[in-house]
């Protein structure tokens, strides 16, 4: 027996595909961080161990909460860009349709008015 087809399965999987998209580009993120720490702290050979431990950690973290606060600056933005380009485009496909609609009444009248001229003669 067939199962049915549910409409929403494509909007549930883009959403899991969405997800472990953004899963992965935050632990890339996470590993450039610890990358850049273990890079920084390379240049202070005077660190203990433990304090070496302690000013990667501490870094991570300033990088993780600076990351995480540009990426939600960057979906604010990504949303109004949304918002507005949805309108621009709403404005523009009504003008399109009402270019259409005039530009095939006019058509539709001289074709008329034409259709008439060559009957009255």
């Amino acid at each position: 027996m067939n199962e049915p087809v549910h409409m929403n399965e494509p909007l549930q999987m883009e959403r899991a595909v969405n997800e472990i998209e953004g899963y992965l580009l935050w632990e890339a993120e996470k590993d450039r961080a610890r990358t850049r720490a273990a890079a920084f702290c390379a240049g202070l050979p005077w660190l203990t161990d433990t304090q070496r431990q302690e000013v990667e950690l501490r870094y991570c973290e300033d990088q993780r909460d600076a990351s995480r606060a540009y990426l939600e600056r960057i979906a604010v933005r990504s949303a109004t860009l949304r918002t507005e380009y949805r309108s621009v485009y709403r404005a523009l496909r009504r003008r399109l349709i009402t270019a259409f609609v005039s530009g095939t009444l006019s058509v539709a009248v001289l074709v008329t008015v034409a259709a008439v001229g060559l009957t009255t003669r």
